[in-house]
């Protein structure tokens, strides 16, 4: 669900008035079931990402107008919290599922409200909760409902003061771009195999920058894709032939220092374990770009450092002759499944992770 925008720019009276208003307006539609309760509301997003996909919706003032509206919204009733839960969709996904699912199992629970109208891959979750004898489960309607959603038969309801009814667009960049399509963010409801000559390793063309070639290119389909809120990382050709003269030197100890080659000078000096002294030519430049494009940077699509050199997404993945699903061909893959295009199959899955990435 996404907050009315007047509702955000007014930051910590806007959250204030959010949560007000949200709580009068759950009293009012259900009536029938709040004598003598409590409301509490979470609400789960990303904060860095979120404050930026509102930016570039047009709207935002400042992202200083989002953080406070968060802090208004938290301090607005002592049983309301606005949580950050950092990069990844499924971060604020598997909090909102566990949340209902807690809920569920407290019989003092009368009624649960479900901010998640426009998100399908929620279906199977409200297929595996939605047998709840008492009927306690109602989704919040903002942007129109989806199609997997309105099969379950769930009630809903409308809250227009609170919640706008259309979802986040990339303004900025469509202004530029008029043709360009854009995945939209919202609030979280509640590899690599080195190419031939002439490929890049970004794996959707819908940004990709035209290259001449002295012999045609091995077409390789990608799926169709834009992560936010930093979107993809510019595509980098490289020489095959090139690019295993750089890998080798990986093997052999020689490993080409990426900082000192690719935004230099290295912070370390001397004291740096990788090699400084080798004459890099442009070709070689672009095979190290390539190599540290394969190591997920830590900050995933909440980077906002230009010249960062490391992924953002990864560049893996592909849709393989005779299928309709993308793949990842990368052995043991580095990179999370929300840096993926959604449903991606991981033709060599690696170990799920153990820790949060900051």
């Amino acid at each position: 669900m996404i907050f009315n925008q007047d509702l955000i720019n007014q930051g910590v009276e806007g959250g204030k008035k959010a949560a007000n208003v949200l709580r009068a307006s759950i009293l009012e539609q259900c009536h029938g079931t709040t004598d003598e309760i409590e409301i509490m509301a979470k609400v789960c997003a990303n904060y860095a990402g979120l404050s930026k996909a509102l930016k570039r919706d047009g709207g935002l003032e400042s992202l200083e107008s989002f953080k406070d509206f968060t802090l208004g919204f938290t301090q607005g009733k002592a049983n309301f919290d606005f949580i950050d839960v950092g990069h990844g969709k499924e971060r604020a996904d598997s909090k909102i599922k566990e949340c209902t699912r807690w809920h569920l199992k407290n019989w003092n629970c009368k009624q649960i409200l479900l901010g998640i109208s426009f998100d399908s891959g929620y279906a199977p979750f409200l297929d595996e909760v939605s047998h709840d004898d008492r009927n306690r489960i109602t989704i919040i309607e903002g942007p129109p409902m989806v199609r997997e959603l309105s099969v379950t038969g769930l009630p809903t309801l409308k809250f227009d003061d609170i919640f706008r009814s259309e979802k986040l667009m990339d303004r900025i960049a469509d202004s530029a771009t008029p043709n360009a399509t854009h995945a939209p963010s919202t609030w979280a409801g509640v590899t690599s195999i080195p190419p031939p000559p002439g490929i890049t390793n970004s794996p959707i063309a819908a940004k990709a920058i035209p290259i001449t070639t002295k012999k045609p290119a091995n077409v390789v389909n990608r799926p169709s894709w834009t992560p936010e809120p930093r979107g993809l990382d510019p595509p980098i050709t490289v020489n095959r032939e090139i690019l295993e003269k750089i890998k080798r030197r990986t093997t052999n100890n020689k490993k080409l220092c990426n900082n000192h080659y690719l935004r230099g000078p290295c912070s370390k000096g001397s004291e740096c374990c990788f090699e400084h002294d080798y004459k890099a030519t442009d070709e070689d430049l672009k095979a190290i770009g390539y190599l540290a494009r394969m190591n997920p940077c830590v900050n995933g699509q909440d980077c906002d450092q230009e010249d960062c050199i490391y992924g953002h997404h990864c560049p893996s993945v592909i849709i393989a002759a005779g299928s309709k699903e993308p793949t990842c061909m990368a052995f043991s893959c580095k990179f999370y499944p929300e840096d993926h295009p959604p449903g991606t199959i991981m033709k060599h899955a690696k170990k799920e992770r153990e820790y949060e990435r900051y």
